[in-house]
């Protein structure tokens, strides 16, 4: 027999003592050999146990004499007693030593730590194909006939609206052109009145030339480029409005001062008073 040293014998009987659940002494004298080893038997976890059950099991077996006379306890009352929660055993866990589990492991035991995982949903993410089977609507309609019957309403309306104004308005021809007499006022066309309003203000130069090249050519060539909303909802462009309003009422202010309030040697006159100095308009207008 080889003989261990007394240390290492004195660490296994304590780890052995810990994992059978007996005294350091016991387990010391079952590995020298002195006594038969006190062997601990793990009872089988039972969920439900009645005190009658429990009763007879730590009851220790009588005399083969006493056996015959002892009758068995009644079926009736095993199986109504209830089963009290204390009645359950936990079995001491094992225990790890230098690497090594001693005492009986039983066979599905988890060693994992538990961990408790917290998932939390952020958002739905929906799957697209990477072709689209179809394209997607746009706002088109067709021609015909939701583009060329309103128009075709709006020319038969201008006509009309046309064939009754010159119905009831004169519009004689003048005498012919004299070149050595000009007319005091000699007012443009009602579209050149604007301009001509322009050139009372300021330099040819600047209101003939100027003025009609920046806001008439390059202002106008600009917009696309400034306002680049492609939407055709008039609520939503407010820009765009706004410099069609600005133009429309300038022009609309200057064409208006030039052919009711400007008379001979292009003076401002109020129309109420000396008449309208205008050959379209001298006809059907009357403030008397």
């Amino acid at each position: 027999m080889v003989d261990i040293p007394e240390h290492l014998l004195l660490r296994t009987a304590e780890a052995r003592a810990k994992a059978l659940g007996i005294t350091v002494e016991q387990a010391l004298a079952e590995l020298k050999g002195e006594s038969a080893p006190t062997k601990i038997e793990k009872e089988p976890e039972v969920l439900d146990v009645s005190p009658v059950e429990k009763e007879v099991k730590e009851t220790p077996p009588p005399p083969a004499a006493e056996v015959k006379e002892t009758p068995p306890p009644p079926a009736a009352a095993v199986k109504e007693a209830p089963a009290p929660a204390a009645a359950v055993k936990e079995a001491p866990a094992p225990t790890k030593t230098n690497g090594k589990t001693n005492g009986q492991i039983p066979a599905e035991v988890d060693f994992s730590p538990e961990t408790k995982v917290t998932q939390r949903l952020l958002t739905v993410v929906k799957a697209k194909p990477i072709q689209k089977p179809a394209s997607e609507p746009v706002d088109k309609v067709n021609t015909w006939p939701h583009l060329m019957l309103p128009e075709f309403i709006s020319l038969m309306a201008m006509t009309a609206f046309l064939i009754f104004i010159s119905a009831i308005l004169q519009a004689p021809l003048l005498e012919e052109a004299n070149p050595n007499i000009t007319p005091n006022p000699a007012k443009a066309p009602w579209y050149f009145l604007g301009l001509q309003e322009l050139l009372s203000y300021w330099d040819p130069q600047i209101a003939g030339v100027m003025i009609p090249l920046l806001i008439g050519v390059l202002a106008f060539m600009a917009i696309p480029y400034i306002d680049r909303n492609k939407d055709n909802k008039p609520s939503k462009r407010k820009y765009a409005i706004m410099l069609w309003t600005f133009f429309l009422a300038g022009a609309g202010t200057l064409s208006i001062i030039g052919i009711l309030f400007r008379g001979p040697g292009w003076n401002w006159t109020y129309p109420w008073i000396d008449g309208v100095w205008f050959d379209d308009l001298l006809d059907w207008v009357h403030f008397e």
